[in-house]
């Protein structure tokens, strides 16, 4: 069983409140726009990190994180892209290879609008953590934390972090102490 901690558009601002709520998690994943090597750093000190760049993110981080990510986990197939659209309302840049090859769970960001839903017409669960950043036009900061256990996802809880434009700054040298 993997525990994981699900987030997308911190576009630089990561709220440090995450990292209780990661505390249990075995991985984190970022499904882009991600604003800033520091972000992930952090990120990557909480639990290993599995991120892909977003339209926000320079070329630093087009270097470092691809596009988008398929991958297995505990006997699920996971797609992972910043912009996908929403079911049954897909993005043409995923639309075909979604009818071609449709994952176990499709996860994207780029919204801001935290959303879970099952698509029967491609057999998938489709995940938008919503935005755990301060920008953007979400009026609530979300992310999501989930299981996933023998082929089936489990546990899914929805992370309410407040308002938009609240909380704390954060200070990369002040969370490592």
């Amino acid at each position: 069983m993997k525990r994981i901690g699900l987030l997308s558009d911190t576009h630089g601002w990561l709220d440090p409140r995450l990292q209780a709520h990661f505390a249990a998690c075995d991985e984190i994943w970022h499904a882009g726009d991600i604003g800033g090597k520091a972000v992930t750093d952090e990120l990557q000190r909480w639990k290993p990190l599995r991120a892909i760049h977003g339209n926000i993110d320079d070329a630093k981080a087009r270097l470092e994180f691809p596009a988008d990510q398929r991958f297995t986990i505990e006997g699920v197939r996971v797609w992972m892209t910043h912009i996908g659209g929403r079911p049954p309302r897909y993005d043409p840049a995923v639309r075909e290879e979604l009818k071609r090859d449709p994952p176990t769970l499709f996860i994207c960001g780029h919204s801001h609008i935290c959303m879970v839903k099952f698509d029967p017409l491609l057999n998938m669960l489709y995940m938008n953590p919503g935005a755990t950043g301060r920008h953007g036009w979400h009026k609530v900061r979300t992310g999501l934390r989930f299981s996933i256990d023998a082929g089936k996802l489990k546990d899914l809880e929805v992370i309410e972090l407040g308002a938009r434009g609240a909380g704390e700054s954060f200070d990369a040298e002040t969370m490592r102490r």
